[in-house]
């Protein structure tokens, strides 16, 4: 039987150490920070911020304590994050030797071939912005594209590809086959990639998707 990852008493002190980074508070649920330790606990994003979110409101005598203990004292945080971590082999595929983890969102987070540096988040805000353009205007120089290859640190030109293949997706276009050529990745894993967010995402609520969208940029912004 499959065994799901869930969250232990323990994490608090993960998620504590979080919190108190500067600036000490919540952080946004996809910052960079805070998907490391969600990738780590295999638990999702919408669960780590909900705790967070805890922390902030001292929700539980447990919570108190740990705040109490460890709040003003950071080296002390370290050090107990440190040893939990060593007990836990975290980061360490011997952890979860016999275990079956569900992966679910981590996926998203990883790239979608061994060739390519290209995730799905990736090709879910360059969908975004996809529907924020006119094919007239999806290209390398529009200021739009050249802003999200900075954000993504990827080539433009690869912005401009992946929008090509969606627009082959696109029922209400009907495109000229345009030749593409990724500097990051193969043209049938990412045309595949391209397909299943376009299924997931491209007949749905455009805003939704903006502000899904939104929220996964800040990934990107440490």
């Amino acid at each position: 039987m499959a065994k799901i990852q869930q969250w232990q008493d323990d994490d608090w002190l993960l998620l504590m150490q979080l919190y108190l980074k500067k600036p000490v508070g919540i952080k946004p649920m996809y910052s960079k920070a805070a998907i490391e330790l969600c990738l780590e606990l295999h638990i999702p994003p919408q669960i780590v911020y909900q705790k967070m979110c805890a922390i902030a409101n001292l929700e539980t005598p447990r919570i108190e304590r740990i705040w109490n203990e460890y709040a003003q004292n950071p080296r002390r945080l370290s050090r107990a994050v440190k040893l939990l971590r060593q007990m836990k082999a975290f980061g360490n595929d011997d952890f979860y030797e016999g275990v079956d983890i569900q992966e679910t969102f981590e996926t998203d987070f990883r790239p979608i071939a061994p060739d390519t540096i290209i995730t799905p988040i990736m090709l879910i805000i360059i969908l975004d912005l996809y529907f924020r353009l006119t094919p007239i205007t999806m290209v390398v120089e529009t200021p739009e594209i050249q802003d999200l290859s900075r954000l993504l640190k990827l080539p433009a030109q690869d912005i401009v590809d992946i929008m090509h293949i969606y627009q082959q997706c696109d029922p209400y276009l009907k495109p000229h086959p345009q030749p593409l050529s990724f500097r990051e990745g193969s043209l049938e894993s990412i045309t595949s990639a391209c397909q299943a967010q376009w299924r997931q995402y491209g007949n749905g609520d455009p805003t939704a998707l903006a502000e899904y969208a939104s929220k996964l940029k800040e990934y990107y912004k440490n």
